[in-house]
């Protein structure tokens, strides 16, 4: 569901699992330390929409300042 409201942010690969992207970079290390993408201000509304109604409920977001950040591997 996630890349139906974010498909700037959100990316489906071949294991079946969502992973951020941030630009052309898929970052598909969960946990990982390079397993957060920032999220463009105009994407920031579909992520939020995307957390409400993930399933999995395995969308988290922090935030830093001025930028939403999203773990990898949802």
């Amino acid at each position: 569901m996630c890349t139906d409201h974010s498909p700037e942010v959100f990316v489906m690969l071949e294991d079946g699992i969502a992973y951020v992207r941030e630009g052309e970079d898929i970052l598909n290390d969960p946990g990982g330390a390079r397993s957060l993408a920032r999220v463009p201000e105009r994407c920031v509304a579909g992520v939020l929409q995307s957390v409400q109604v993930c399933p999995g409920e395995c969308i988290f977001i922090e935030t830093d300042a001025d930028d939403i950040i999203v773990p990898t591997g949802v």
